[in-house]
């Protein structure tokens, strides 16, 4: 072997040696990621916040995905919790995001909390942490609030005068901690909840609309899914809400945008996107090593001015100019 030869021959055994002993140490970092939503696979809110999960942790985790279709089926909760954990062991992740309410007393509370060393990361969660006794030894997160302070200026900016209003959410635990959280927000509010309604069936809440319409001034809708028709049968947030901001027919104000583009006045809205990129950002430190009580709960900070001026044209009202500066204008979605 000649000179030459013999140092390409010991230059390859030295870019060999660099790719066995270097290269796994750059390697990408990749984890397993076991995601709990409360609710249905179609359901937009969730849709949000999964979008933002993969777009944040896709490049260094491999997600699994769980649904426990908690909206439309209350009932089978707890054997939709056994179901995840089972799928929790098969996947055994380094780390869990459990989103919504449901997802936390059905299934961290009593399979992850203090139990397993995964760390755990909510959001979406609008009950008072101490509920569930969070934080725990494994678990912290991004609560869910919102923005009804601001909501209820909004309305007064748009249609005037705003006093009263009334609560409209489908019977669920949702509805009690919707209410739970205005009646401690009461004290900064402009206007006063004179109602909480709590309807089953899309005819049920269509007769509370109306009967309520003389009342107060606002109507107030977060989520009507959930409800049923008069045959039982499931009906669509957004075919909800549209059926009953036409019985109402006066200002609504909503805390969704899917709920503004069904035909709700405005909002302002708190965002999926924000509680999921939260929650994967906090995932990933604590993921990569950062203690769970350096990972302190927080709550989201950002809201969202929606105006629908569909329902501004039916309603005939002509807001100022300046009220509809930067604020996201929809139109009512058939």
């Amino acid at each position: 072997m000649n000179r030459i030869s013999s140092y390409r021959f010991w230059l390859l055994l030295i870019w060999l040696g660099c790719l066995v002993f270097v290269s796994p140490a750059q390697a990408e970092e990749r984890f397993k990621v076991l995601v709990v939503f409360s609710y249905e696979q179609d359901y937009l809110w969730e849709v949000e916040i999964r979008e933002e999960l993969e777009k944040v942790l896709s490049p260094s985790s491999e997600l699994s995905f769980f649904y426990m279709n908690t909206k439309m089926a209350l009932a089978e909760g707890p054997n939709k919790a056994t179901e995840a954990f089972a799928l929790y062991q098969k996947v055994q992740p380094d780390g869990v995001i459990a989103v919504d309410d449901n997802a936390q007393s059905l299934f961290v509370v009593p399979y992850l909390k203090n139990r397993v060393p995964t760390p755990v990361i909510f959001c979406g969660v609008n009950a008072k942490p101490e509920a569930y006794g969070y934080p725990a030894e494994n678990v912290s997160g991004i609560l869910e609030r919102y923005h009804f302070a601001e909501t209820l200026s909004l309305n007064r900016q748009i249609a005037g005068k705003t006093e009263t209003f009334a609560l409209m959410v489908n019977e669920s635990p949702l509805a009690d901690l919707i209410a739970g959280e205005l009646q401690t927000e009461k004290d900064k509010l402009s206007a006063k909840m004179v109602a909480f309604l709590r309807p089953k069936t899309l005819p049920q809440a269509v007769d509370m609309a109306q009967n309520v319409r003389d009342k107060v001034d606002l109507l107030m809708l977060p989520t009507l899914n959930g409800v049923v028709d008069d045959q039982g049968k499931p009906v669509s947030d957004a075919e909800a809400i549209s059926t009953v901001v036409a019985a109402f027919n006066k200002p609504t104000t909503a805390t969704a945008a899917f709920a503004v583009k069904s035909g709700v006045l405005s909002g302002v809205l708190a965002s999926g996107q924000e509680q999921g990129e939260q929650a994967a950002l906090m995932l990933l430190q604590a993921m990569r090593g950062v203690p769970m009580d350096q990972l302190p709960v927080t709550r989201n900070s950002h809201g969202k001015r929606m105006i629908n001026v569909s329902t501004l044209q039916l309603l005939g009202i002509t807001p100022q100019p300046m009220v509809l500066r930067g604020a996201e204008l929809v139109r009512s979605e058939k």
